[in-house]
């Protein structure tokens, strides 16, 4: 059933069963539009729907791509026939070799390496790109750290859009390229990721027509991550896991997937039963672990040193709200050192064959450790998310791993080698 909600000015819009913006802080509602502040308190503004006649027949009948679920996201109903990269119904592995590493009874891997740029933030660009699409904009832009940078940009060219990336001129060479490619505007800033955020949202000001998909179009784009949630359901038979680690940047993945559990729970999708959701950063920026350990309900800003440059977010958006849902569930957030990053990539990838970016070492380690600090249940059902590909991220690797050895072109040699 589609919306078509009239906001202030005289544009009607059809975003599925989308009903209004609604205030994280206050409750105050305001008419679907481009909008991310509340205009009483200032808080935060995410997407509040009406669901009607949500089955899982009607969802396993859908496409295999996050579309399935357009019935659940702020999107149009023939979102699936507009030109889009249809990301989603990516792998959900079964992690035995790493579960018997971890020491952990049944574990599974939520691969996202899987996605048309080679990470989850296909997902909230598609969304983004489908709700800016009936927002009248024109250009898709965004500030990034890596991943949003390569979605965006591919996102747009698909969809016949300019693009305007802003990014870090400290980022990671692979992703440098692997955005350029799409021959979009990419510019490079001097700076943090926290600065390049901040000229964003002044440029978001100052251009009407760009959508900045995690800036003036952000509630919608946010809504995206709730797809891995409802995957991670459906793939496991239409139940909610006991247990999820999750990566933490601005912390919104972390939040919307608990929104989308508790969506399937109150439709009737699944089985209520409890879940826990765990955070996982790099102890370089590790805002919201320090205030979770410290027993805080704010998070301080941090200015961020580690070599898990997708994360490194230093005032994260969503940390107050990933407090909120560590604590409800009976979660935890953790950090890691960049050492055990590496050590995490290495791992994942030697037991179950997957090569995760930096953020998957950040999850693979932060589960490891808290399996160590009993904070995790072994004996529970437990999923990690793995977001983007380790080809992105070869400089955090290349000084740890390569050949065994470099031998003369003889049998003989090789023998030798491997003896050793």
């Amino acid at each position: 059933m589609s919306a078509s909600v009239t906001t202030g000015t005289s544009t009607s819009i059809d975003l599925g069963p989308a009903r209004a913006l609604s205030c994280r802080e206050c409750g105050h509602q305001v008419p679907l539009a481009a909008e991310f502040a509340c205009s009483e308190c200032f808080g935060p503004l995410e997407v509040s729907y009406e669901f009607d006649g949500v089955t899982r027949a009607a969802i396993e009948a859908g496409p295999q791509s996050i579309w399935r679920y357009r019935s659940l996201l702020p999107v149009p109903s023939d979102v699936d026939s507009l030109p889009n990269t249809d990301p989603g119904m990516t792998r959900l592995v079964r992690a035995d070799r790493l579960a018997a590493e971890l020491g952990v009874k049944s574990l599974w891997v939520k691969d996202d390496t899987g996605n048309p740029t080679h990470s989850f933030k296909d997902r909230v660009v598609a969304v983004a790109l489908a709700a800016a699409r009936q927002l009248g904009f024109t250009v898709l832009a965004c500030p990034s750290t890596g991943n949003l940078a390569n979605a965006v940009a591919a996102a747009a060219a698909r969809a016949g859009w300019k693009s305007v990336v802003l990014i870090p001129s400290s980022l990671e060479r692979a992703k440098v390229l692997t955005t350029a490619v799409y021959d979009g505007a990419l510019i490079a800033v001097d700076g943090t990721y926290d600065d390049v955020n901040r000229l964003a949202t002044e440029l978001a000001a100052e251009h009407e027509d760009w959508a900045f998909v995690n800036v003036n179009v952000r509630p919608y784009y946010a809504e995206g991550s709730k797809t891995l949630g409802y995957e991670v359901a459906e793939q496991l038979g239409w139940r909610l896991p006991q247990q999820i680690v999750v990566p933490v940047a601005s912390g919104s993945q972390l939040t919307k997937v608990d929104k989308a559990f508790r969506e399937l729970d109150e439709l009737g999708l699944v089985e209520p039963l409890p879940y826990r959701v765990f955070g996982a950063q790099a102890t370089g920026c590790s805002p919201v672990s320090a205030a979770y350990r410290q027993g805080l309900d704010v998070v301080a800003p941090v200015r961020p040193d580690t070599i898990a440059r997708s994360l490194a977010i230093g005032a994260p958006a969503d940390g107050p709200y990933v407090l909120d849902t560590v604590r409800r569930t009976g979660g935890a957030v953790e950090d890691v050192t960049d050492e055990e990053v590496v050590e995490g990539i290495r791992l994942l990838a030697r037991t179950e064959g997957i090569f995760a970016e930096t953020a998957g070492g950040v999850t693979v380690a932060t589960a490891r450790k808290l399996l160590r600090d009993g904070v995790l249940d072994p004996d529970a059902e437990t999923v990690l998310l793995i977001t983007g590909d380790g080809l992105k991220t070869l400089d955090a690797v290349q000084d740890h791993i390569g050949p065994k050895a470099t031998v003369a072109p003889s049998t003989a040699a090789v023998r030798a080698a491997l003896a050793d």
